[in-house]
């Protein structure tokens, strides 16, 4: 058998910047041993494989990194919904896509070349065991670089989010894996996200994942909805009451040459967190087919 496949950069408008994805938009008769070694083989952060339409415009889909499936991920969530829409395999600007943590309603500009999604999981945060001593050995930093203890904040999927003191902390911070295997020695929530924040949304970011085979990632969109979302319900009590909307832009991966822009916007209604939803561009960069 025949199957085609796409690659996009995701979370930019310039081919070459971004997070690289893989999708596979007819990808029925592939089953997950095989989307498995497709995805290892590959080696991006993330491969999609679309499966036949539940009904018009509700796509299943499953996500692999070269590691393993994961249920929930921003860029594939993104590139994926704006690749259909491209293809045509999707009408209108309306979509749904079907991932482990349930249906993600997906609003496609191809105008634009963009996708916006709502997050099926809103932001549950949680306490983290690193303390800021961690953080510095972990990073390489000096106390006076981190803000604040280490939190927990998860859409779907769970991040370290480590707060630092400014732009050049996060850029200068430097991954030291064998203190990472001593602090997560059974890799349990060991995903990274380290960001400096200017007060006004404007948040720099980058993202480390050994556990899945990535050792930096240019654009996590299930990250920074995670990160926006936990800071949002910070700010709840200042947002006063009824329905506020607090705007954030994160940029990533501009470490590794590959700048990318993730928009959020979190809905507080009565001082809660009740809506988030993220968008981003893509450029579809290549064609192939697997062989079977």
């Amino acid at each position: 058998m025949n199957y085609s496949f796409y690659t996009l950069d995701v979370f930019t408008d310039t081919a070459f910047g971004g997070n690289p994805l893989a999708v596979f938009p007819h990808a029925e008769g592939i089953d997950g041993v095989m989307m498995q070694k497709i995805a290892r083989e590959l080696n991006l952060s993330e491969t999609v494989f679309v499966g036949e339409p539940i009904a018009e415009n509700h796509f299943p889909v499953r996500i692999f990194t070269p590691a393993c499936e994961i249920p929930f991920a921003g860029h594939p969530t993104v590139g994926t919904s704006y690749l259909l829409a491209q293809l045509g395999l999707a009408q209108g600007d309306q979509l749904t896509l079907k991932e482990g943590v349930g249906d993600i309603p997906v609003t496609v500009s191809l105008k634009h070349k963009s996708a916006c999604f709502k997050v099926a999981m809103l932001p549950a945060v949680s306490e983290s065991h690193l303390t800021e001593r961690d953080v510095t050995e972990l990073l390489g930093l000096d106390r006076n670089q981190v803000v604040r203890k280490p939190f927990i904040s998860s859409c779907g999927l769970p991040f370290q989010m480590l707060e630092l003191a400014d732009i050049a902390a996060v850029d200068q911070a430097d991954l030291n894996l064998s203190v990472w295997k001593n602090c997560f020695p059974d890799l349990t929530l060991s995903d990274l996200y380290l960001f400096s924040d200017d007060g006004d949304g404007q948040l720099y970011t980058r993202m480390f994942s050994p556990a899945f085979n990535i050792p930096e990632d240019p654009a996590t969109g299930s990250a920074a909805a995670a990160l926006t979302g936990a800071l949002a319900a910070e700010q709840a009590d200042t947002a006063g009451n009824g329905r506020v909307e607090l705007s954030f832009v994160v940029t990533q991966g501009v470490r590794m040459a590959r700048p990318s822009l993730i928009e959020s916007t979190v809905t507080l209604l009565e001082r809660k967190v009740v809506e988030l939803a993220v968008q981003g561009q893509s450029v579809i960069l290549s064609e192939g087919r697997y062989l079977l």
